[in-house]
């Protein structure tokens, strides 16, 4: 039976508009960078706010809005394949990188896919063009299918963003520690705390002198806490830490391997979906956060409505900071510096792997998930959702990644640069889509 030209011009055009939407969005980050609005050490600092604050936000209404106890068997099957297929490409992208001696940032442009933002784009897109009434369940509306689908993507998501933080840095920089961030994160404290001592010293020596002209350097470093609370703070951090380092050298080797492994995983998109859990699971909390006003819902107008204003930032925000890299990248271009370097091998093999290869995969197994076994439920937006989450160009939280890893700024830029082009060619997921979409169909009898 042919394919009717409708049916494959619809889903192109949703596709499109979310990839251009993308592109524009990396457009005004460009402006933003060559206007001098956002210098690139600033994008540095709001890349990372992106991850710690805005997606875990965005994690936390989302998934305790549409997890209650009734629907939380649905989302064993997303997490378990989230951790299948992301395995699955980061051995694909190791044998690739090694096979064709690529740069080490292919290796998680290979494992890990945008599995938020571009995601989020296309459902919406779709849902606009009505596309995706031809999978929702009689007695079922359009509002709720795309709300669960956004959830579906975003436990995805999260999973993804656990093994981005916990495995990239090792996929990035192959062989050396990931200590950049962290020691940023040290001289920081460090910083604190020794103005923190330098305060407490001044405080001391001005009551022991008459003289209280000297007063202590105050500069964007200096805490506006009042200096008493400073000095506490700064001792019991120390007792703290002492204590805690002495308990930890107790522990036997396996044991701080294990704990260090556990550490890694440990990342705030994992937080907030976990708080997002608990939430939806607790049948008060669920009530009192998303319920309406007159229903029990006391947080839902003033805490709930904060924390997704807070989390609708979080999209956007992550693809501007790509076009301040790439804005840098095409300014050294110009001035004939060099800007990073994109092998067309890398280009080639990760837009087949992923625009191709795992679609090929993943919608005839959801498919036969769905129609011959009981492990699914009997969602077909759920199907959907899952036919589509191995596909789709290179996560942009690349860009996060590589902040947070301290990799040099040529690698950034050619990361920038990969990203972009990749996102010129996401309308080819057309195809996947309208594969998901007749497999579904075919699914539910339509």
């Amino acid at each position: 039976m042919g394919m009717k030209s409708s049916e494959l011009v619809i889903p192109f055009l949703g596709a499109l508009q979310a990839s251009i939407s993308v592109l524009i969005t990396i457009l005004f980050g460009v402006l933003t960078a060559q206007y001098g609005l956002l210098s690139n050490k600033a994008a540095k600092e709001v890349s990372k706010m992106t991850v710690r604050m805005f997606q875990p936000a965005l994690l936390i209404y989302k998934v305790g809005s549409e997890l209650h106890q009734g629907t939380a068997i649905r989302y064993v099957p997303i997490l378990i394949w989230a951790i299948v297929y992301s395995l699955i490409s980061m051995g694909i992208g190791t044998l690739a990188t090694r096979a064709f001696k690529l740069p080490s940032w292919v290796t998680p442009a290979f494992t890990f896919n945008n599995t938020t933002s571009l995601p989020l784009l296309l459902i919406q897109s779709l849902s606009v063009t009505g596309i995706l009434d031809a999978i929702i369940l009689d007695g079922d509306t359009s509002s709720s299918a795309i709300d669960r689908a956004e959830s579906y993507f975003l436990v995805n998501a999260m999973v993804s963003n656990s093994l981005t933080f916990a495995l990239g840095p090792r996929l990035l920089r192959p062989g050396e520690e990931d200590a950049s961030d962290d020691e940023d994160d040290k001289d920081d404290s460090g910083q604190n705390e020794g103005d923190g001592n330098q305060q407490e010293d001044n405080v001391e020596s001005g009551q022991q002198s008459e003289d209280l002209t000297h007063e202590p350097l105050i500069d964007e470093e200096t805490s506006l806490l009042p200096r008493r609370i400073v000095r506490r703070s700064n001792r019991a951090e120390r007792v703290v830490y002492q204590k805690g380092g002495k308990y930890w050298d107790r522990l036997p080797p396996w044991s701080q391997d294990a704990l260090d492994i556990l550490y890694a995983f440990l990342n705030a998109p994992l937080i907030g979906a976990m708080i997002g859990a608990i939430i939806g699971l607790t049948p008060p909390l669920h009530r009192w956060f998303f319920n309406e006003q007159n229903e029990g819902g006391y947080l839902n107008a003033w805490l709930t409505s904060s924390i997704k204003n807070v989390g609708d930032l979080f999209a956007s925000t992550q693809i501007i900071v790509v076009g301040v890299k790439l804005s840098q990248s095409l300014r050294k271009m110009k001035n004939g510096e060099e800007s990073g370097n994109v092998p067309w091998t890398s280009m080639v093999a990760v837009t087949f792997t992923r625009i191709f290869l795992w679609p090929a995969i993943s919608i005839p197994l959801i498919w036969v998930l769905a129609t011959k076994t009981g492990v699914l439920d009997a969602d077909p937006m759920l199907w959907f959702a899952m036919m589509l989450m191995p596909t789709g160009p290179p996560a942009m939280i690349l860009a996060a990644l590589a902040d947070v890893s301290g990799s040099p700024e040529i690698e950034k830029m050619a990361i920038a640069k990969f990203l972009t082009i990749s996102y010129a060619i996401t309308p080819l997921i057309c195809f996947a889509v309208v594969g998901s979409l007749k497999a579904c169909e075919a699914a539910t009898g339509k």
